[in-house]
């Protein structure tokens, strides 16, 4: 499936992160898992009056058995049949393979994201740059990621370990690559802390700021104290712009189920439209109280023309 014709409300990242920190507040990068599941976010962010981002990874696709062209379709079908108006991006999240991405963006992904961060620095320059020239052929925006941010669940990266982000190679990436977004290494980890707690390095994320133009991400959002980010969003001159939030939403559904494991795509179109209805609703919750508490970013579509 190829689109064609966005709507008008479905923007490039850049576009729509710009606005966020500028008026300091970040938009939540959410991931469903699960195509039934791309609703209730939209529905959520549409009710807070909130910018938002859909996302879903390479790992997700074998993991879940989520289909890119299957996933796009379910976003453009919800953002179309259910009036869906405010700013929204449908981002492909941590991704190494070329090929995924091109496929990701001939079906209507409107941001991708290069993870070359376990590479030396230079051949991350590389195989960024060579994704950069290709992405914006398309009209397409980049996310790209500088130091390693660690993990527990091994779902949006294969690394456990974590190397904080310098300033200067951030300057210098940010500069030879021309992406259009940075993922920062600065304290958060993806899944679930279940040892270290997380802090936030803001003198390392403002060095960063100054240094650069482009909006910062923050990865690891599931997890990490309200406060803590909201300090990060409103760093002077703008601070982290973007929010990634995966795992709450899947701890969600799986209370909701009463199940110990992840739900494959497979495995939700079996389940009866009653419960798949109870699980949308419950995680439709969690994202608009993210999106109050966590994001500072309800009423943000009124500063979007």
């Amino acid at each position: 499936m190829k689109v064609n014709l966005k709507p008008n409300n479905v923007r490039a990242l850049t576009k729509v992160l710009a606005v966020a920190t500028q008026n300091q507040f970040a938009v939540g990068s959410f991931t469903p898992r699960a195509t039934k599941m791309i609703a209730p976010i939209l529905r959520a962010a549409q009710e807070k009056k909130s910018a938002v981002i859909v996302q879903t990874s390479e790992r997700e696709q074998e993991r879940y058995g989520i289909n890119l062209a299957e996933f796009s379709r379910e976003f453009y079908r919800v953002i179309q049949e259910e009036n869906i108006t405010i700013p929204a991006v449908l981002h492909l999240d941590h991704t190494k393979d070329f090929n995924v991405i091109a496929e990701a963006i001939e079906v209507g992904f409107t941001s991708v994201m290069i993870d070359a961060s376990e590479q030396p620095f230079k051949k991350n320059i590389e195989i960024t740059k060579k994704v950069v020239e290709y992405a914006h052929s398309k009209g397409v925006t980049v996310e790209a990621e500088l130091g390693k941010i660690g993990t527990t669940d091994f779902i949006e990266t294969d690394v456990d370990e974590e190397l904080f982000t310098e300033p200067g190679e951030a300057k210098q990436f940010v500069e030879e690559t021309c992406i259009d977004a940075l993922a920062v290494s600065v304290g958060t980890s993806h899944g679930v802390y279940l040892v270290k707690d997380p802090k936030i390095d803001i003198e390392r994320l403002m060095e960063i700021r100054a240094l650069t133009s482009v909006p910062l991400v923050l990865h690891g959002g599931s997890g990490t104290p309200s406060e803590m980010i909201k300090n990060a969003i409103q760093i002077p001159n703008g601070g982290i712009s973007k929010v990634n939030i995966a795992t709450d939403l899947e701890h969600m559904m799986i209370k909701t189920l009463d199940r110990e494991n992840h739900v494959t795509e497979k495995e939700w179109s079996e389940l009866p439209t009653e419960t798949v209805t109870l699980v949308q609703n419950a995680v439709q919750n969690v994202v608009k109280e993210k999106i109050e508490n966590f994001l500072i970013s309800s009423d943000s579509a009124s500063y979007y023309v």
